[in-house]
């Protein structure tokens, strides 16, 4: 039986909402927002995943690091879609990600006080 990762599930749910807004996105013709976000929004998860099978403490922390810059670009683009007057927005995924970041955050600082000791 596979253990409960919170980061790992809610990353995981995370792309599938972008996923969702994305398609959302190119019905409303807004195609170079639609892929940019797509690509950040799922990365997001994917480098979290690819940390699971880190080579080292460092690695895994690199991982999460690289995560969070993913995480900051897709809220640049969540961001751009919720003020701008013409484009579809989504606020939940704005919260949804801000609990995400703070997961992410909390989990470099940890990996980095458990380095030092």
């Amino acid at each position: 039986m596979k253990k409960e990762n919170p980061v790992l599930d809610k990353s995981f749910q995370f792309a599938l909402d972008v996923m969702e807004f994305s398609e959302i996105l190119d019905e409303s013709r807004k195609f170079v927002l639609s892929k940019q976000l797509l690509r950040a929004g799922t990365s997001i998860g994917a480098s979290i995943r690819e940390a699971q099978s880190a080579e080292s403490k460092a690695d895994f922390v690199h991982k999460f690091k690289i995560a969070a810059k993913e995480a900051e670009e897709t809220e640049y683009w969540l961001l751009l879609c919720n003020k701008a007057p013409k484009y579809p927005n989504n606020e939940q995924l704005l919260v949804d990600l801000d609990g995400l970041q703070r997961l992410i955050s909390s989990i470099i600082f940890s990996s980095k006080q458990n380095t030092n000791h």
